[in-house]
């Protein structure tokens, strides 16, 4: 445990919530290693030849995603915007000074519908940022060939960009068919893949241009972008530093802190971290069993990922699990969960953040707030 900061001293205190929430960014996503903390503490204290570690970090993203290279940027958002940009413009000195003025150049980003989330803000909003349009195919929960195809085949398409999250709401959609048509029609291919690096090989296995991660989810790294992919599509991301990348750059502390949890994570049992996720599961299982009007049981990470979640079922529907999520913020410390799924009465439950000790005293505030 870290001591508080001292220009903290004699300020009302901050919130600490137990996060239950998942990789959420209004309560800070993750926290990190003691190992990634001090990396990231010895990079803010010195000058670094940033298109060094760049070219470090490419050589361990490559290493880690099975991708021929890779690259370090903002944050996810940034990296979706900075794939649109790189589709357009490539390397071309001329075409990246131009942006986000995307007149003349192949602009249209096809989407299918189902995967035009909103993740805090609209997906869409990364695609114009870079200059780019928005072209959804297929209907709001369904998307197949007969939507992709037509929309892949206009010849203002500069690239398809599909999303692999469990926000999306079309489960049966065919990833490989999709990106196999893409190319076929010449037309790269970018996968947010955000929350997926425990995925991310599966991802890269699709043939994509480009798979876009966040560092700081699951890696628990400092806040970064990550975008692995062909060796030419990773250049042409580097190259829009020279323009809209500039104010999406990253820090060297992040840089330096992403290979540090790249490096953590190579070492990591993963076998034996998944069997302390699943403990984790049946303990608040076991600890929720037998409160009236709540039924507690384990739930699948709905894209595969070695993630279980506890998902509380409220007998009394939105209104009781609206009202047990309120009570829990009202907690001491406050407790956070997943609402996602509030209006069919279920809240749900991420542990992967937590100890042990915690998860007893996220279950314990849960009772007290049922009793």
């Amino acid at each position: 445990m870290t001591t508080t900061p001292a220009f903290l001293h004699g300020l009302p205190p901050f919130d600490q919530p137990l996060n239950a929430a998942g990789t959420f960014t209004p309560v800070g996503v993750s926290r990190a290693s003691p190992a990634v903390a001090e990396a990231t503490a010895w990079a803010l204290q010195r000058f670094l030849v940033i298109d060094e570690w760049q070219d470090l970090a490419s050589r361990e993203l490559a290493a880690f995603s099975g991708a021929a290279a890779g690259t370090v940027v903002h944050c996810a958002a940034a990296g979706i915007t900075l794939c649109v940009a790189a589709a357009m413009a490539g390397t071309d000195p001329r075409r990246i000074a131009q942006l986000p003025d995307s007149e003349g150049l192949r602009r249209a980003v096809v989407v299918p519908a189902p995967h035009l989330i909103d993740y805090g803000h609209p997906l869409a909003t990364d695609i114009r940022l870079a200059g780019g349009t928005v072209r959804a195919c297929g209907q709001p929960e369904r998307c197949t060939a007969d939507d992709w195809l037509p929309a892949l085949a206009a010849p203002e398409v500069g690239c398809l960009l599909l999303v692999s999250s469990r926000l999306t709401r079309d489960p049966a959609f065919d990833f490989a068919a999709a990106t196999e048509a893409a190319r076929a029609a010449g037309v790269p291919v970018v996968i947010d893949g955000a929350a997926q690096d425990l995925r991310v090989r599966e991802l890269v296995a699709l043939q994509p241009a480009a798979v876009v991660l966040s560092a700081q989810k699951y890696l628990a790294a400092p806040t970064a972008g990550l975008v692995v992919g062909e060796a030419g599509f990773i250049e042409a991301v580097r190259a829009q530093q020279k323009g809209i990348g500039r104010a999406m750059k990253p820090s060297k502390e992040a840089l330096v802190g992403v290979l540090a949890a790249l490096h953590e994570r190579r070492a990591l049992d993963l076998g034996a971290w998944s069997r302390q996720q699943e403990a984790k599961v049946r303990q608040a299982v076991d600890a929720l069993g037998g409160l009236p009007g709540v039924q507690a049981m384990r739930m699948p990470d709905p894209l595969g990922a070695p993630v279980p979640r506890v998902r509380l079922r409220f007998a009394g529907g939105a209104e009781a699990a609206r009202a047990a999520a309120q009570a829990l913020r009202r907690q001491d410390p406050p407790v956070w969960v997943m609402e996602h799924g509030v209006a069919e009465g279920v809240l749900t439950l991420e542990l992967i953040a937590l100890r042990a000790d915690e998860v007893d005293a996220l279950t314990g505030a849960l009772r007290r707030c049922l009793a």
